[in-house]
């Protein structure tokens, strides 16, 4: 067959299949898991990838709370925020925020391995993540995926 008989696909919104993807991190190093998160929700695993489109999968991350983080990040790394008020800058450790908002730690680190743009936003919101091993979405039949 001649090579130049080969069609580039390009996916749009109508020829994109979504499935759903449940990822336990229990044991995972943060970092690691969250960029093959990002990954997943960009659609960079599948060869139909558009770089404009939103053809990446609805990932499911369960057990936030055993995530992992090597050296003496639990104590040096420090998530930063702001009021918008003068000397309104707060400081959490990562032990700190472990202890309060497991999930945080999850989003945040994903959030910021995806694109900052209108695309960035959407892909974020096919990821939801949970404390433990249960999750509402098994009417979606979602399928595990192995870090």
């Amino acid at each position: 067959m001649d090579s130049r008989s080969y069609k580039t696909i390009s996916a749009n919104k109508d020829t994109v299949e979504k499935k759903w993807i449940v990822v336990d991190v229990e044991g995972k190093i943060l970092g690691r898991a969250a960029s093959e998160i990002a990954k997943i929700l960009r659609g960079k695993h599948k060869p139909s990838f558009t770089p404009h489109v939103d053809c990446g999968d609805n990932v499911i991350v369960i057990n936030a709370d055993k995530i992992r983080l090597t050296g003496k990040k639990w104590d040096d790394k420090v998530y930063l925020r702001h009021s918008g008020y003068p000397g309104g800058q707060k400081a959490t450790t990562a032990k700190e925020m472990l202890a309060k908002h497991p999930i945080r730690l999850v989003e945040k680190a994903v959030k910021g391995m995806l694109p900052k743009n209108s695309l960035g936003r959407k892909v974020y919101g096919n990821m939801r993540v949970y404390v433990g091993t249960e999750h509402p979405h098994a009417a979606q039949e979602p399928v595990a995926y192995e870090i």
